[in-house]
């Protein structure tokens, strides 16, 4: 069965921002010599690892609010200069914008089930033409 991670983006002001930083650390992995590889640096290694890769995603929280989600395609484990266990959430490159639901915030990362994870988010041509925030708001007031 597919479950999710859930973790906030924090200094992130918005998906276009997040995907500039990610592309950012490829290009300067590829400009050092070392092999460009998108991933999330964290404490932990996922106990359920296994439920992870079945279609599982990262979703992320920006200003407050779950707005994309990027697949999940592995996890490495790897001890720091200072001798210090860390894990590496592997990536599958680009985000795939999600409805925007709030969320409050929290340390680390958390599971998340698939029945409770926000659907990806469908556009109209209106919504396309209209800011991101005005949108929020619209929907906040129940009138998208």
């Amino acid at each position: 069965m597919t479950v999710h991670l859930i973790k906030l983006s924090v200094g992130i002001e918005n998906i276009d921002h997040l995907a500039r930083v990610q592309e950012g650390r490829l290009r300067q992995a590829a400009a050092e010599g070392r092999e460009g590889r998108l991933f999330h640096r964290t404490r932990h290694m996922p106990r359920r690892s296994e439920e992870l890769l079945d279609g599982g995603s990262i979703y992320w929280i920006i200003k407050g609010r779950t707005r994309a989600r990027q697949r999940l395609i592995g996890f490495e484990s790897d001890v720091d200069e200072e001798g210090r266990k860390f894990c590496r959430l592997m990536l599958e490159p680009g985000l795939v914008p999600t409805e925007p639901w709030p969320h409050r915030p929290f340390q680390g990362w958390r599971y998340l089930e698939a029945k409770d994870a926000p659907p990806d988010r469908s556009r109209s041509q209106a919504d396309q033409e209209m800011p991101e925030e005005m949108i929020e708001e619209l929907r906040d007031l129940g009138l998208l």
